[in-house]
């Protein structure tokens, strides 16, 4: 055989070798992605729908404590799998929509609101993953540390990012286990969720290759992660998530056994129960007012020293104008208004009787509006009336709702104006500070709707409102809502539940006046209390139906909703102090910070290995 035909020989051999390792290299990258794709929706929808069943309506609390653990396992194999993010903004997108379909009930444009919110809060998910990936794989940093890091600080963007929406956080499922939620006092709820995912990772780390494989987020064929059994350093991290584990939990001990608490103010909380829409009216203003007085009435009965009504359930406004506005010059403002009711007295003169016929203090939600030379500024108001001087105080929102209370951008685009319900404004105004109502010797600070599951807000309220010079702190904090546009969904569970952890990380017991519910009085541990006196306004009108006596279903414990009712209760003060609210959320911007930082290091350029 000739050199020249065995060079063809030899090269055709040659190709076929490469032809057939070519074509294995194919055939393991389809399986591999085959397997990938399978693995990582798993995972994803398995996240999600654990999610959603440790939150409300379902409410198995303990699922949140393997709720992060198929998106972490996502973040400890080595290789990305095919469509992974994609997976997991799906069944992320999807919990959120289950958890959050409330949102559509007040209005037919809601649905387009509660798309676009549970969309936005999927690629909190993904950035989970992604960050947490550049962490572990990039950087070798251990996942028991990575894991909690980066969920608390894309929880604490969450809740502060834009107009911030600090629903549904992890910690937020542990409500009912009053040990473990007392760190909030320390590091506010994000602290919970930090011990929770901690745990997760920890867990995660204990599933065997083996499991991998099952789950299909890796082929047999790529051989084990690690080495069998655990790692020293794979050791160490379990061991520090358990060391953290019981110290949150003999924390949560011993705090609460230095709970002393003292006899408060004796409040009334009154709770109509009339469903909200912008397109239908449910009752007549004055339908509303005698339905509230009717239960005031009740609720005095018991000897209140204060009672709140929900928000917005004071049907008249609170209007004020300049002094020297001309009825001209009001009357160009807002022509829909006869000028002669911005200088008219009967509204304070109606607070001021109801507040002396009551013998207590009153808190109402109204709507307030303040005649300015150019503009009328109007806001979401609790206007406090004392029996001895009547209206002494008012405290305007400071959170306001983008689009439901005004309109971003208004008087930049006055197109947008058309969106809004304030035909003639461009909505309400914010507020510019924190209100103390006193009266009897108690300091109360309102805050109103959706302000109670704003953190840094009632943080901020009780901080402001706290008189150190006569050693004076807040007493109560006080909640106005008004809930009527959830229509008894599981919406007044969980804002209820959010509300909660605010009072553990101030240390002050608060008090909610809520539209449909759920109306409460919760105490400096974060316990929501069965009120001493449960008054049932529905009496009269279902005299075939048991009275009920109790916040609570006796037979399934669910706590009643869209009801006519008053609850009287004398509110526990708590004596202690909370570091919460001396220095505020530096553990949730310093995890914040790490995960920011991590995520802009993917642009740093990798340290190459050098050979020994």
């Amino acid at each position: 055989m000739t050199s020249v035909t065995m060079q063809e020989s030899r090269h055709k051999v040659d190709r076929s070798v490469r032809d057939i390792i070519a074509s294995a290299r194919t055939v393991r990258q389809q399986a591999k992605s085959r397997v990938g794709v399978r693995g990582a929706m798993g995972m994803s929808l398995l996240s999600g729908l654990l999610m959603w069943l440790c939150f409300t309506p379902v409410n198995i609390s303990p699922l949140a404590w393997i709720a992060p653990l198929p998106l972490l396992l996502l973040v400890r194999i080595e290789e990305r799998t095919h469509w992974m993010y994609r997976a997991i903004f799906l069944g992320s997108a999807l919990s959120h929509l289950a958890m959050l379909q409330w949102m559509r009930l007040g209005d037919p444009t809601m649905y387009i609101a509660w798309g676009a919110l549970s969309i936005y809060l999927a690629f909190y998910s993904i950035a989970f993953v992604a960050i947490s990936r550049i962490a572990v794989h990039r950087w070798s940093l251990p996942l028991a540390a990575v894991g909690p890091v980066v969920w608390t600080g894309l929880e604490y963007l969450q809740t502060n990012l834009l107009t911030g929406f600090g629903w549904y956080l992890l910690g937020h499922s542990q409500y009912r286990w009053l040990e473990m939620i007392q760190i909030s006092d320390i590091f506010g709820a994000y602290g919970v969720s930090f011990v929770v995912v901690t745990c997760a990772s920890a867990l995660t780390l204990l599933l065997p290759h083996d499991w991998l494989i099952r789950m299909r987020l890796v082929l047999a064929s790529t051989g084990p992660i690690t080495a069998s059994g655990l790692t020293l350093s794979q050791l160490v991290q379990v061991s520090v998530a358990f060391c953290v584990f019981a110290s949150t939990l003999g924390y949560g001990y011993v705090r609460r056994s230095q709970a002393d608490f003292k006899p408060g103010p004796r409040v009334a909380l009154i709770q109509g129960n009339f469903t909200a829409s912008l397109r239908e009216e449910s009752a007549t203003q004055e339908e509303i007012y005698l339905t509230h007085l009717r239960l005031n009435s009740l609720a005095v009965r018991e000897r209140p020293q204060f009672i709140v009504w929900p928000e917005a359930m004071f049907p008249w406004p609170l209007m004020k104008a300049a002094n020297d506005l001309s009825d001209q010059e009001l009357r160009e403002l807002i022509p829909s208004i006869n000028p002669g009711m911005w200088h008219d007295d009967t509204v304070r003169s109606v607070l001021a009787e109801e507040s002396q016929r009551s013998g207590a203090a009153l808190i109402f939600g109204v709507h307030a509006a303040e005649a300015e030379r150019k503009s009328v500024r109007q806001h979401n108001s609790a206007v406090f009336v004392r029996p001895d001087v009547g209206v002494a105080g008012r405290y305007d929102k400071m959170h306001l709702v983008p689009f439901g209370e005004y309109i971003p951008l208004a008087n930049v685009i006055p197109l947008m104006k058309s969106f809004s319900p304030y035909n003639e404004t461009s909505g309400l105004v914010a507020g510019t500070k924190a209100a103390v109502f006193e009266f009897g010797g108690f300091r109360l600070a309102p805050v109103i709707c959706f302000e109670d599951t704003v953190p840094q807000l009632v943080r901020n309220v009780v901080a402001a409102g706290s008189d150190s010079d006569r050693g004076k702190p807040i007493d109560v904090l006080v909640n106005l809502s008004n809930d009527g546009w959830f229509h008894g969904s599981s919406e007044l569970d969980q804002h209820l539940i959010t509300a909660a952890f605010r009072a553990v990380e101030c240390r002050t017991p608060l008090v909610r006046a809520v539209n449909t519910g759920i109306s409460a009085v919760i105490d400096g541990d974060g316990a929501i209390l069965e009120p001493e006196i449960f008054i049932d306004g529905d009496v009269k009108k279902n005299p075939n139906r048991p009275v009920r006596k109790s916040a609570r279903d006796k037979t399934t414990g669910a706590w009643h909703k869209q009801l006519n009712a008053a609850l009287v209760h004398t509110v526990p003060l708590d004596g202690r102090r909370s570091l919460y609210v001396a220095y505020g959320d530096w553990f949730a911007m310093a995890c914040t910070t790490a995960t920011l930082f991590v995520a802009l290091s993917v642009f740093l350029p990798k340290k190459p290995m050098t050979a020994s």
